[in-house]
């Protein structure tokens, strides 16, 4: 079988593509443009694809005769399908441009299509935006041409080159309409900010402000007809191979669609973030045609394109919010009938979407000042670097510069981590170890010398943590022993490898992470400080030993921060935390001005409240120890809220563990 497919190298295209390969016998003619070669070999790699399976063929959308005459003779008679994707999606886009692309462009293929003969069957990419944004109902896959609004270029350029095809083509043909597409169910992989990601930073705002036991009001709004990349491929992909369904339109959409509060709830899970109480309907006030024309005027003035970066999404997406639309979906569902394909629930795959973004494409991740040139060049060490903290220094570190070294147990992560560094130019080599192992360790750190020469600064970040009081633990030693093992013995035990190269080489800085329960003397929490406190009781003796070698010790004592290390005691849920960005910061600080000790401000206080009135930091200790019940695992219970008291007492004590 052969296939033409423009706008391969694109999001959805790629995924189309990876699919057709794998049929029987398939090859692949992708057009792309001689500038985007690079493109093309990019996407050869990542699929693994031969030049006898994947084949380049150089030419234009935007150019009347497509490929070169020679091309054209080539392939005439042997293309099976051309898939049409090409096109620009820009909701900031002008007449001009959709003119010039989404439909000359169209317009181009289907004559191509038309010279080409044989048994050619043309799929053509469109949008369920050949609806509008106005129209009231339900929009059904028959329909096209119904008077619709079309107040926007790309809605118009959508409409128009769905127009083009089925008015132009001598060939067979298949519509295929998507919805919002979002990224892929299974990874969630996504190639830029767009539709519902717009939120995305507006939540993670939220969750990192507001108290999660508060809970929020909402809006119930319109429908998000969403659709995961690999769905939209996947049915693609089907519906094409399938007999007798050509001349129709197949619309691919989560049906029913979440509204919008609907979609905010299910993000906001994904999130870890407040839950909301209500939402409220939105009342339905009928805009004046006038109004709706001066509305419509400004989503396309210069103000709008301003305003759309200052609220972070086009103007022309917030119609959404209130649209009374509603997508059938008929056609794709009887198609896909038995094959085992079927658009899935935003809620099933919503946590894989919320990390892809907060991991690869929360630009407010990478920021970084002029101070951090100072690691530019620099090889850093980071432990524990594939979640929480040490991914987002890892982040950090990686855009400002420094050649990152990423160590913890899971390979899958540590590649992920890796590659959204390299994605934003940084240089980063993964180095899986399980730091509980000393041997292991050993092997680690002669592996990162012979490869390295020499670390530059080491953060011993990788931790673990165990909430329960010594008279619960009783029977559980080995808790104590195991969180001994990682936070002390493994702690030194990689120092101790990498510290010679440092005495060599005059330099170095350590960073470790200890906790703010070693200043505040935490309850429920004496084998976590008590390893802690042990590290930093080692760090302070080396710390003049080595003073001679210019190499610095900081020990950070972290307040209580959102990671997945105290994911599992819901209790955190309801409790102010440090976001790993703030955590990430303190690093940042101590690489920068290279302290002996960071604290926050209620780690000083406890410090100081500590050594001068001791019974009575007892006695408040013990009300948070009575305040904060044992963990549901501990007592054999169901986990439950914290008592007002108790939530009250977080906030006044902001970072304390309890």
């Amino acid at each position: 079988m052969n296939y033409f497919v423009t706008g391969g190298t694109g999001f959805i295209g790629r995924f189309l593509v990876s699919r057709l390969l794998k049929r029987q016998d398939a090859v692949v003619y992708l057009l792309c443009r001689e500038a985007s070669k690079n493109k093309f070999d990019d996407l050869m790699d990542e699929l693994g694809a031969n030049d006898h399976q994947l084949i380049p063929i150089f030419g234009d959308i935007s150019q009347e005769s497509l490929v070169s005459a020679a091309d054209l003779k080539k392939l005439t008679g042997k293309i099976d399908h051309v898939f049409h994707l090409a096109a620009i999606y820009d909701m900031n886009m002008s007449d001009a441009t959709g003119e010039a692309i989404n439909n000359q462009g169209t317009r181009n293929v289907v004559n191509f299509v038309n010279q080409l003969g044989g048994k050619v069957r043309l799929h053509h990419m469109s949008s369920i935006a050949v609806a509008g944004t106005e129209w009231e109902g339900v929009f059904k896959e028959s329909m096209f041409d119904e008077g619709q609004t079309l107040n926007h270029p790309y809605y118009r350029s959508k409409f128009t080159s769905e127009k083009i095809v089925r008015e132009e083509t001598k060939v067979p043909y298949r519509i295929y309409r998507p919805g919002m597409v979002v990224g892929d169910s299974e990874t969630g992989f996504m190639d830029k900010i767009d539709g519902p990601y717009y939120f995305f930073k507006t939540i993670q705002r939220i969750r990192d402000n507001v108290p999660k036991w508060l809970p929020l009001l909402g809006i119930n709004g319109g429908q998000m007809p969403l659709c995961p990349v690999d769905y939209v491929a996947d049915a693609m992909d089907y519906i094409a191979h399938k007999d007798g369904l050509d001349g129709k339109a197949f619309c691919l959409v989560q049906n029913p669609a979440p509204t919008v509060g609907e979609m905010m709830k299910i993000l906001f899970a994904a999130a870890h973030g407040p839950e909301f109480a209500k939402n409220f309907d939105i009342p339905d006030v009928r805009m004046p045609s006038s109004a709706k024309a001066l509305f419509h005027k400004f989503t396309e003035s210069n103000l709008a394109a301003t305003l759309s970066k200052v609220i972070g999404a086009p103007i022309s997406t917030l119609t959404y919010v209130t649209n009374k639309f509603e997508f059938d979906d008929k056609n794709a569902q009887a198609a896909l009938a038995g094959s085992g394909i079927s658009c899935p629930r935003l809620e099933t795959y919503a946590e894989k979407l919320w990390e892809y973004w907060e991991w690869s494409l929360d630009s407010g991740s990478f920021m970084t000042g002029k101070a951090l040139e100072m690691v530019d060049g620099k090889t850093v060490l980071i432990t524990g670097a594939s979640s929480g903290i040490g991914l987002t220094v890892a982040k950090k570190l990686g855009q400002a510069g420094a050649r990152v070294l990423l160590v913890a147990r899971g390979v899958e992560k540590l590649e992920q981590t890796a590659e959204m560094i390299r994605k934003i130019g940084g240089e980063a080599y993964i180095y899986p170890c399980d730091l509980n192992n000393l041997q292991a360790i050993d092997a680690l750190a002669q592996q990162v010398l012979a490869d390295h020469g020499t670390i530059d600064i080491l953060i011993n970040n990788a931790g673990r943590s165990i909430r329960r009081a010594v008279v619960e633990s009783l029977d559980r030693f080995h808790d104590f022993e195991r969180t001994m093992q990682l936070n002390y013995f493994g702690s030194i035990r990689l120092i101790m490898g990498l510290l010679p190269s440092m005495q060599a080489a005059n330099k170095g800085q350590i960073i470790n992470i200890s906790s703010i329960g070693c200043l505040a003397n935490a309850p429920r929490f004496a084998a976590y400080v008590a390893s802690k406190s042990a590290l930093d009781a080692f760090s302070r003796c080396l710390s003049a030993e080595i003073h001679q070698f210019n190499i610095n010790i900081t020990t950070i004592y972290m307040p209580l921060v959102r990671t997945p290390m105290i994911a599992p005691t819901k209790m955190y849920d309801y409790v102010p935390t440090f976001t790993p960005d703030q955590a990430a910061n303190l690093i940042i600080k101590a690489i920068v001005s290279k302290p002996k000790r960071i604290k926050t401000p209620l780690g000083q206080t406890a410090e100081i409240s500590y050594a001068l009135w001791p019974k009575i930091n007892d006695a408040v200790l013990s009300l948070g120890f009575k305040l904060f019940p044992s963990s549901a695992a501990a007592r054999g219970a169901k986990d439950e809220k914290p008592s007002a008291a108790a939530i009250v007492m977080a906030n006044v004590l902001q970072g304390q563990h309890w």
